[in-house]
């Protein structure tokens, strides 16, 4: 099951899709069993906006709908582009912390000028070249072009987010195995 769908790019978009069409999120077949025809069961809320505005112009709580299997009753959850499954923080962001560490600019730079913890700018830099070799796998044999970075794993990101922000790039993955 395909845990990050290619749409909804922002958190408005989500919204008005959970309020007018939320079967959009509605998979095909139960991810455990691979039985047909979940059931809406719901909705859980996730603070998805960290944008820093003002309290009266946030977006949260952000609504995620979850379905439930008739037949062995687990339930599971699909998550729009802009949200990041297990992460406080939007795709958006982190590409922007990442271009920027792969920029050269210290992570003490990055942590200041994002306004993030430095622990959290130095995990997400740490995952991104611990992950790299099985993202580069993936993403490579999907997009040829990007064959072409070389083997320097710093390359091959600016070369990806050249071609395509780290959303798209985390929901291919998402195609073919669990982002972490």
């Amino acid at each position: 099951m395909l845990r990050i769908l290619f749409a909804n790019r922002s958190l408005p978009q989500h919204i008005a899709q959970i309020h007018h069409a939320p079967e959009v999120y509605r998979p095909a077949t139960c991810p455990y069993c691979g039985l047909a025809g979940l059931w809406q069961h719901g909705c859980y809320e996730r603070k998805a906006d960290r944008s820093g505005a003002a309290a009266d112009v946030t977006f949260n709580p952000v609504s995620i709908c979850r379905f439930i299997c008739q037949g062995c009753w687990h339930t599971c959850s699909r998550l729009p582009l802009c949200i990041a499954p297990r992460r406080w923080y939007d795709w958006a962001i982190q590409q922007r912390v990442l271009q920027w560490l792969l920029a050269e600019l210290s992570q003490c730079q990055v942590s200041e000028r994002a306004r993030l913890d430095r622990r959290t700018v130095r995990r997400w830099w740490e995952w991104l070249e611990s992950c790299t070799e099985t993202f580069s796998f993936h993403l490579r044999s999907r997009f040829p072009e990007l064959g072409r970075a070389g083997d320097d794993w710093k390359a091959f990101w600016r070369t990806c987010f050249s071609q395509m922000p780290l959303s798209d790039a985390m929901a291919w993955i998402d195609r073919v195995l669990t982002v972490p």
